[in-house]
């Protein structure tokens, strides 16, 4: 007995170690009557991007299976994109959609892990992509995903994933898991979430 119990134990000390740090839940936000510009149109081009079962869950567990998906789709994606401004793209300043020829900007690439971790199993509600300005001032998109044990960022600009108070971001809104095309401000800075067109970052090798 003794020994299967130390062997219990060991197995669950390794498999706490694969996981990160525990995070801590984001603000619920204040509802906002207009999203980002762009997420209405890439909602009516992908409507299934933007269309979750009501019964699902807005949060997952956070165990080694699912933080190992995490880490794969992130750096994979981070990998595919080559980063370029939606006007030298598409030609018009601001332009919400998946990458089907390898070029976007950090909301493709926040869009693009959204969908691959949805068709894997996780569900539409925990997945949010949210605006947020970096440390240079720069405005920016990023995947947060909402677990068990907090919010975790996505991020184009880095390979790790990190809990969300640890990215130096200002955050200024996410989308609302209550209404599939709502979005939330945080403390009350609605009116930025249009200011200014998200940066290209630079690629990572």
């Amino acid at each position: 007995m003794l020994v299967g119990a130390l062997g219990t134990s060991a197995c669950a000390s390794n498999a706490q170690s694969l996981l990160p740090p525990p995070s801590t839940p984001m603000s619920a936000g204040i509802p906002q009557h207009d999203p980002p510009p762009g997420f209405i149109g890439f909602c009516v081009r992908f409507a299934d991007q933007c269309s979750s079962v009501a019964s699902e869950p807005d949060t997952v567990t956070l165990d080694v299976k699912t933080w190992d998906l995490m880490n794969t789709v992130n750096a994979s994606w981070n990998y595919k994109i080559i980063p370029e401004h939606d006007e030298q793209h598409y030609g018009r300043v601001e332009f919400w959609t998946i990458p089907s020829d390898d070029y976007g900007d950090c909301k493709d690439y926040a869009l693009a892990k959204r969908k691959e971790l949805a068709e894997k199993g996780l569900p539409m509600k925990a997945l949010r992509v949210a605006i947020v300005v970096t440390r240079q001032g720069e405005r920016h998109a990023v995947l947060t995903l909402a677990t068990d044990k907090g919010d975790y960022v996505l991020d184009n600009l880095t390979g790790e994933i990190r809990p969300w108070y640890m990215t130096g971001y200002q955050w200024l809104g996410r989308q609302d898991p209550r209404d599939d095309l709502g979005w939330v401000a945080f403390n009350g800075t609605a009116t930025q979430l249009a200011e200014l067109e998200p940066t290209a970052a630079p690629r990572e090798n």
